[in-house]
């Protein structure tokens, strides 16, 4: 029953035509000494709860996510400093960011875990990772509460509607493909499973129904595409076929269809003071939709409007860039210039959409794991191979495991 479930489930995410085998092939083999390397680490690493830190400006209770707008800073001209002004593309290092970091820490965690299971069946990493998963979702104690009304505040403005915070848990969005990769392992349970189950099925319905959710599905940029991801990434876990529906016309209507222009750029982001990072954010998180969204029947890796804008414009829009920064035409970005590219998934999962053998060339040749928080935060997706497994009727089983060294 259960790998007849998987099985099912992973028709959701398939990749296009017949690259799906290779693609998942080549990062197996690409990867596999990356992702052992980082689950053993992970094997003695200690539990994550957002519950373990506390800010003295969180008005929420210890279980409630709590985070403070990057590019807010005190105001100079008053004496203390409220409310917080705005500096566009300048982190405030002053920030309270420890709910974020703890997030981002158990999702590399259990991502790297399932990962390494998925490759060898040993049941080491599916224990460790079901274990952390517990802890952050599921102890009644330590568990994060399924909502977000406290993320990104703004010191000394009171934004109860504002629904910018929702992007502090775009980080979650591969903790449901690692949940689906553990759904074989003794470790997964019925009991944890339906747990995990149904903490995501409470904090997608706030996600959709808050104010601050309806505010923030519909944001002009990139916000709204980080948005529809994590729901897309959500309510594939839930199989709530009427929200994938949506996400997939968000995709087609607005996304493509008024976001991205006919040269395969995305104007509001090039428009901002970090028009590179935000371009790769933006086609990062596009790429991730075609991934989990596309079906045999409605490939979105395909779909091109009537006025010719598409992902592979997208794509071959921002690769030259990526190859060679050098010739990046706008001004560099106001923070983190340095720190970019990094091992965009826009390429991976790109290349094997397209059969175009210079972007996987590309991809394979940058940094895999970049430390920076300021770049760490805006990638989303650590362990490709979670996102390459869900490809047929074997479904998390890739042929011979390449699990041999």
């Amino acid at each position: 029953m259960k790998t007849l479930f998987i099985a099912l489930l992973g028709l959701t995410f398939l990749l296009p035509a017949t690259a799906a085998n290779s693609g998942a092939k080549r990062v197996a083999e690409q990867d596999r000494g990356r992702i052992l390397m980082a689950a053993e680490a992970e094997l003695g690493c200690q539990p994550f709860s957002i519950t373990f830190q506390r800010s003295p400006l969180s008005p929420g209770r210890p279980d409630e996510f709590f985070s403070m707008s990057d590019y807010y800073w005190p105001d100079p001209d008053k004496p203390d400093g409220k409310p917080y002004i705005m500096r566009d593309g300048q982190s405030n290092p002053g920030n309270f960011n420890a709910h974020r970091q703890t997030l981002m820490a158990m999702r590399d965690a259990t991502a790297a875990l399932a990962a390494a299971f998925s490759l060898t069946q040993d049941e080491r990493y599916a224990q460790k990772a079901v274990d952390l998963l517990k802890v952050f979702f599921l102890n009644e104690k330590t568990r994060m509460h399924p909502s977000l009304d406290h993320a990104q505040a703004i010191v000394g403005k009171p934004t109860p509607d504002r629904g910018t915070g929702l992007i502090d848990t775009l980080h979650l969005i591969e903790v449901p493909l690692a949940v689906l990769a553990l759904r074989d392992s003794k470790a997964m349970t019925a009991e944890t499973y339906e747990g995990l189950h149904q903490w995501f099925t409470d904090y997608l319905h706030w996600f959709v129904t808050s104010t601050k959710g309806k505010n923030e599905a519909k944001a002009k940029n990139n916000h709204a595409v980080a948005y529809w991801l994590q729901v897309a990434a959500f309510a594939t876990l839930t199989q709530d076929e009427g929200l994938l529906n949506e996400c997939r016309r968000q995709f087609k209507e607005v996304f493509v269809g008024v976001q991205l222009a006919p040269d395969g750029g995305f104007p509001l982001e090039l428009g901002r003071t970090k028009p590179y990072a935000y371009s790769i954010f933006q086609l990062d998180n596009m790429a991730a939709l075609c991934q989990l969204l596309s079906t045999p029947s409605d490939n979105l890796w395909t779909y091109t409007t009537a006025d010719g804008r598409c992902m592979a414009k997208a794509v071959a829009y921002l690769y030259p860039y990526l190859a060679d920064k050098s010739s990046w035409p706008l001004k560099p970005d106001i923070n983190a210039w340095e720190g970019w590219p990094v091992r965009q998934p826009a390429l991976l999962l790109g290349g094997i959409a397209f059969h175009e053998d210079k972007y996987l060339q590309l991809w394979s040749t940058l940094k895999p794991d970049p430390q920076d928080f300021e770049i760490r935060r805006n990638n989303a997706i650590t362990q490709p191979l979670l996102w390459t497994l869900f490809e047929d009727s074997t479904a998390l089983k890739l042929e011979s495991r390449l699990s041999k060294p």
